[in-house]
């Protein structure tokens, strides 16, 4: 049994995020369409396992999944019969045969991702997918000052829409930052691992700040309260990529 890692770019605007959904027959996933092409590829069930859940809406530039299979196909040719048969907003941009131990989700160590914020007097037609548009331009200073209180481990609580939450919500964001110009704002997240929804928090919480809705210290409040409805909105998946997934 041989174990194929995938590197996959993919839009999801039109999926309800990477992983497939028991018994709901109505729901599209990333998982699904990737599993679909490898089913017929050598007529035998495959299960494809991804680093990252990606929510719905949400994209990837680099997402990393991998795969059992008794194929005698070249790498080379995984990777043609997948970019041939997939629909055009999944890519895939490299196959390799891995250890067979190597597992997409268990064996990552942290996760990296960015969210696109477009600002502007006049939102951008060919934005509108990837971007989240924001009327107002937000005072990135401010944003950057906010972002210092995340930095660290911390128990996150606070930036997850999760009530039945019943593990730790800790974890540890290694980097935020935050860069733009007249047109874009990118916040920029690494961290261990991250709740769902919680990237989508943390900057709507972050935007309110640059939109002087609540003050950066108030961040440090938020953390410790461990309130969700302290934090701010869960901002649009749309504007939400993973970019990275890290390995040792």
């Amino acid at each position: 049994m041989r174990n194929i890692q995938l590197i996959i770019e993919y839009d999801g605007s039109r999926y309800d995020g990477w992983q497939k959904q028991a018994g709901n027959q109505k729901s599209v996933t990333i998982q699904e369409k990737i599993e679909d092409v490898l089913n017929k590829m050598e007529n035998e069930a495959v299960e494809v396992i991804g680093a990252a859940r990606t929510e719905a809406g949400v994209h990837a530039y680099q997402q990393v999944a991998n795969f059992k299979t008794n194929t005698n196909m070249k790498v080379y040719e995984i990777k043609q019969y997948l970019n041939r048969y997939l629909p055009r907003d999944i890519a895939v941009l490299e196959a390799l045969e891995v250890p067979e131990r190597f597992h997409a989700s268990f064996n990552a160590v942290s996760f990296s991702y960015e969210y696109k914020i477009s600002i502007g007097e006049v939102p951008s037609v060919f934005d509108r997918k990837y971007n989240y548009y924001c009327f107002k331009r937000p005072d990135i200073a401010k944003m950057k000052e906010a972002a210092k209180y995340l930095i660290g481990k911390h128990d996150f609580k606070s930036f997850s829409d999760n009530k039945r939450m019943k593990k730790s919500t800790e974890r540890e964001i290694y980097s935020l930052d935050i860069y733009g110009d007249e047109k874009e704002i990118v916040i920029s997240v690494h961290g261990d691992d991250f709740w769902p929804h919680m990237v989508r928090i943390m900057v709507g919480t972050l935007l309110e700040v640059g939109l002087s809705k609540i003050e950066p210290v108030e961040l440090k409040k938020i953390l410790e309260s461990k309130d969700r409805e302290k934090a701010g909105e869960t901002i649009d998946a749309k504007g939400l990529f993973l970019t990275e997934v890290h390995y040792k």
